[in-house]
């Protein structure tokens, strides 16, 4: 097809051959700008040439979008770059690279600390466990959306508002703003107000930062030293368990008759469990009736490290006696006036599956015993004790037993402290039984609790290892 000069009527006047897909009209004046018609209609202008002996062609754009001065202006550059040995498709592309790596990295600039946390907790709850291959716990999900909610939301009991979470301060920062400077000033803010929740947060705050390392969205934005600087690390409060947070021997009378006259039996039965069992607070907690078995005697636990099996743990005679006495409780069918107002409200009563179960708890458990594990320790007057000191008492009182550590630490659910106990000791239940039913029987004695269903063995036992007045 002869060259022309190509004029704006002539380009609105461009056809395609008729019986051929596209047709290619060439520019008189500009060498290698040409424009391509479609059937359909379509037209564009185009630049060829050849670079190396390989023919070259670029789409410029629609006529309708470009005018024909800047495309013929358009292809004159083409045809400079062509003649500097460069190819215009891999210049284009090299263009295009770089402006997505610069937008890139104004994106990156902008992340936010809540925007990236988002994305680690879902990845925390989506993903195994490096450490465990396992799932993580819920109970470790939400410590992660408390650390850095804002708080102020109303409480479901006390009409009180809940308190911001410690990370949240550093939520509103930029992700690269995350510096050990930041760090450390927040520190410095959290740490004389709530310490342990504090160092707490730091850790969870460190392996969060781990984790953007690791992941390609958020690599090289965090500084390095943010949470290794001394200026973070001097600000650390000490990890030191406090001391006194466990139950002596002496104490074991005053404890047992305060919480024994609680009002409560749930409550009661539930701190009593505690201390029996050695149990982390949440594990007791969550026990259902399916899994305590009365006639085999044993209990199976919620455990924190085996998440998905649990763990499974003798049912001592007297913890077994107030677990029936919850039972029956729980069994027996409550006032016609309250199933008349059940009914009122298109309810059925019918028994709770939870063996610490409570009315005014929404997930129907117990759910805040430290209220009444309070009132207990101060009627008997003794030194302030938490929860997570009741497991604690349990592995210091078994030492006076003489049971064997890795004993006691099977009941309590740790992790095997030696090579011996993680790969040869494979103890059975009733072996349990035998060293948890003395600890169990020792702690009655030391409490002056006369309880005869207990094995005559165990008492016997119990009684020969406290220590002559």
């Amino acid at each position: 097809m002869a060259k022309q000069n190509f004029t704006a009527a002539r380009v609105d006047g461009f056809t395609c051959e008729a019986g051929k897909q596209q047709s290619i009209y060439w520019d008189a004046k500009t060498p290698g700008f040409g424009i391509r018609v479609t059937a359909a209609g379509a037209k564009a202008y185009i630049f060829e040439s050849r670079l190396f002996g390989k023919t070259i062609r670029v789409t410029i754009g629609d006529t309708r979008a470009w005018d024909l001065g800047k495309a013929r202006a358009e292809a004159g550059h083409l045809k400079t770059l062509i003649d500097a040995g460069k190819d215009p498709r891999e210049v284009k592309a090299e263009q295009q690279a770089a402006f997505e790596a610069k937008h890139a990295a104004k994106v990156r600039e902008s992340i936010t600390v809540a925007n990236a946390w988002s994305d680690y907790v879902e990845s925390l709850r989506t993903k195994l466990s490096p450490k465990t291959k396992k799932p993580r716990s819920a109970g470790y999900i939400n410590d992660h959306f408390k650390l850095a909610a804002p708080g102020g939301e109303p409480t479901k009991r006390g009409g009180k508002q809940t308190e911001r979470g410690p990370l949240y301060p550093l939520m509103e920062l930029k992700l690269s703003g995350l510096t050990a400077k930041a760090v450390g000033a927040w520190l410095e803010s959290e740490v004389p107000i709530r310490p342990t929740s504090a160092a707490y947060a730091f850790r969870m705050l460190k392996a969060f930062v781990r984790w953007c390392e690791g992941h390609d969205k958020y690599a090289g934005i965090v500084p390095p030293d943010s949470c290794t600087s001394p200026k973070v690390s001097g600000s650390l409060p000490g990890t030191n368990t406090k001391d006194g947070d466990s139950l002596q021997r002496e104490q074991l009378a005053a404890w047992f008759g305060a919480v024994r006259a609680l009002h409560n039996p749930v409550q009661s039965a539930y701190l009593q469990g505690l201390l029996i069992t050695g149990a982390r607070r949440e594990e007791l907690a969550a026990l259902r009736w399916e899994d305590a078995d009365f006639q085999w005697r044993s209990l199976h636990i919620a455990d924190k490290i085996e998440t998905e099996t649990g763990r499974v743990i003798p049912l001592t005679p007297y913890l077994a006696s107030l677990l029936l006495d919850l039972k029956r409780l729980n069994e027996t069918p409550p006032s016609r006036r309250r199933l008349r107002s059940l009914e009122a409200r298109g309810q059925k009563w019918e028994p709770s599956p939870w063996v610490f179960h409570s009315l005014n708890a929404e997930k129907g458990r117990i759910a805040e015993p430290r209220y009444a594990h309070n009132q207990a320790i101060e009627a008997a007057g003794l030194p302030h004790v938490t929860l997570h000191g009741l497991r604690r008492s349990f592995g210091t009182l078994s030492e006076w037993c003489e049971v064997p550590v890795g004993v006691v630490a099977q009941i309590q659910g740790h992790k095997p402290s030696a090579l011996a106990e993680k790969h040869y000791r494979r103890r059975p239940l009733d072996m349990l039984r035998m060293w948890h039913d003395k600890i169990e029987a020792w702690m009655l004695v030391q409490a002056g609790i006369s309880f005869h269903q207990a094995s005559k063995a165990a008492q016997e036992a119990a009684f020969q290892m406290t220590p002559s007045a």
